[in-house]
């Protein structure tokens, strides 16, 4: 007893200290202004508005963040913006939630019966999975929350824990609606494989029945329109359910899409970290990871095959089942606690995006103070017009927008503050648009210039 307690006080200190680096990470990120509007922002924004009592109608990409991915677990994050109104929060409950997934990873590993230090190495080996470190400095994604949870939700199913596994099902469901084919697909696994017939039986009906609901009928209501993510699969319909009905009744139209080399170097990248703990024998909880990597494969979109991105997230807890399996069963390429760690640092290190702080995240830094101070001097809850990496910066408000070349603003005296970096322009904008901006802002009587540095332009409106 007293050794299983040293052995989770152990992984209790690796989980408090990854949630440290992690949180440390994000937060330099953002400091160096790397974050963008497009997530970040938007999520900011929302979780501002409704900690204001406000409705959460993003003015980034205009409709009720409801209509995004029916993340209803904003509200609840909301509370944390009572306290004090801050995107850390977001930040802190990234890092968190994807630290402490190593909890239910080393409780399951034990429950396997690993050995003690096997299940310590399994859990760094969830720890040091490259697509951990890279999601948390994306911005922020509430699917990171339902990592540990779908965890927990395993653990508590073999335990027999009715209420922790539907608490555990129901606040993951509630991160994104695609989450809800996760379920399901766990709950597949549950029944047929896990002899979980209760458990299975409860995710697969609660996967099938929030997805349709989320689908059908949140998204479409707050959004008038189709998921978000639905373009990235055209060439299967232009609805869920045309697409649903296409896979099913014309298969041949993913063969093609699915089986190319970027799809198979996305797989080589993402099993890499734990390819060493697959075995047939223990392939069985894969199950669970088939949606997500299905989407991914077949998106028309090269983010979900990188992993840089969220995207992968959801897959993570069935790979390290896979190989909780694998290693319970006797198999894998690795059998001991260094070498497993070891192979799990290699990968971390060849995968995980740290270098971008010696280089690509620095990109910024020659207008770095000059930025700082002027959004220093945005006092007012008023309306903003600026770039895509200032904006989560400023997205405490009703109304900001993101400067775009191709879709410049019919009437610029709608905002209070227009911030701009003609040095750094960012995405969708270029310098000559800047420029021209800052000159029609000069002639404007309706603007003053409050503050010029470095390329770096602040307006304020005199009315």
């Amino acid at each position: 007893m007293r050794k299983k307690l040293y052995q989770l006080g152990s992984v209790g200190w690796m989980i408090g200290v990854s949630a440290l680096i992690l949180f440390a990470c994000s937060s330099l990120r953002h400091e160096l202004f790397q974050s963008t509007a497009l997530d970040l922002a938007i999520f900011d924004q929302a979780v501002y508005l409704i900690s204001q009592g406000e409705q959460p109608i993003s003015s980034l990409i205009g409709f009720h963040i409801l209509g995004d991915h029916a993340s209803w677990i904003f509200y609840p994050l909301a509370l944390l913006y009572k306290i004090y109104p801050t995107v850390y929060w977001l930040f802190a409950v990234q890092a968190t939630a994807l630290a402490l997934g190593a909890l239910p990873t080393w409780h399951l590993a034990r429950q396997a019966r690993l050995k003690e230090s096997q299940a310590v190495a399994i859990a760094f080996v969830y720890l040091l999975y490259p697509v951990v470190f890279n999601a948390n400095l994306f911005d922020f994604h509430p699917e990171v929350i339902a990592v540990p949870l779908l965890l927990a939700a395993v653990l508590a199913a073999r335990l027999g824990q009715l209420g922790w596994f539907c608490l555990s099902i129901f606040l993951a469901l509630g991160c994104k609606e695609i989450l809800s084919l996760t379920v399901a697909a766990m709950g597949v696994w549950l029944l047929l494989f896990e002899k979980r017939r209760l458990y299975g039986v409860i995710a697969l009906c609660a996967g099938v029945v929030w997805f349709l609901i989320a689908t059908q009928v949140i998204i479409p209501f707050f959004n008038s329109a189709e998921a978000t993510a639905i373009g990235r699969y055209s060439y299967l319909g232009n609805s869920v359910l045309d697409i649903a009905k296409n896979i099913a009744f014309q298969p041949g139209l993913i063969f093609v899409k699915a089986f190319s080399l970027d799809n198979l170097a996305y797989l080589v990248l993402l099993l890499s970290p734990v390819i060493w703990g697959l075995s047939l024998q223990g392939i069985k909880p894969l199950v669970g990871a088939v949606p997500c990597l299905a989407l991914n494969i077949l998106a028309d979109y090269q983010p979900q095959k990188d992993l840089i991105y969220q995207y992968s997230l959801p897959a993570l807890p069935f790979l390290l089942l896979a190989v909780i399996s694998s290693l319970a069963a006797g198999k894998g390429w690795l059998q001991n606690k260094r070498a497993i760690i070891l192979w799990s640092l290699v990968a971390f290190l060849s995968l995980a995006k740290f270098t971008y702080f010696g280089g690509r995240y620095l990109a910024y830094i020659d207008t770095w103070q000059a930025t700082r101070e002027a959004i220093a001097q945005v006092q007012t809850q008023g309306s903003v017009y600026t770039t895509v990496k200032i904006a989560p910066h400023l997205s405490h408000r009703k109304l900001i927008t993101l400067t775009n070349a191709d879709s410049p603003p019919v009437n610029l005296n709608v905002f209070d503050y227009i911030l701009l970096n003609v040095r750094h322009p960012g995405w969708l904008s270029n310098q000559e648009f800047a420029i021209s901006l800052v000159n029609q802002l000069k002639n404007n009587q309706q603007f003053k210039l409050k503050y010029q540095r470095d390329d770096v332009y602040l307006f304020v409106q005199l009315s």
